[in-house]
């Protein structure tokens, strides 16, 4: 097992949750929840699928949480100015608030990621692989 690639990929996943897990304690959030947050602060409008889809989580899941950031105030559902049948959603001044509050976590956790990887090239190279995986 040792070897196995699935294994080790999901050993560094949790591990790499626990870690993010700790550095967020304090603001009661979870990696999905900022996922949300930070794909939505550069793409405000998003569909519901379209964001669920970005995410790789499915659509029946992301609607609770979206209903769980909608009630902490952080995001907002709003009809579609292009199809009105459609759910578009925001970040709220609140979310936006939030998320300037979380990036310097964010980035500590990701400074402490790459420097256990051994530096930015050894990061550059694990998403490279990584991505290779995914195409």
């Amino acid at each position: 097992m040792e070897d196995a690639v699935g294994y080790r990929l999901r050993r560094a996943q949790l591990a790499v949750f626990q870690q993010f897990n700790e550095a967020f304690a304090a603001k009661d959030l979870r990696p999905t929840d900022f996922a949300v947050l930070l794909l939505l602060s550069c793409n405000q409008g998003l569909k519901q699928s379209e964001v669920a889809e970005a995410l790789g989580i499915q659509r029946a899941n992301f609607v609770a949480i979206v209903d769980g950031l909608e009630e902490k105030g952080l995001v907002e559902r709003r009809k579609s100015e292009k199809d009105r049948r459609v759910q578009a959603l925001y970040t709220t001044r609140a979310g936006s608030d939030y998320l300037k509050e979380l990036m310097p976590i964010w980035a500590e956790h990701e400074e402490r990621l790459i420097a256990r990887l051994g530096g930015t090239r050894e990061r550059d190279q694990l998403i490279h692989l990584l991505k290779r995986l995914c195409d």
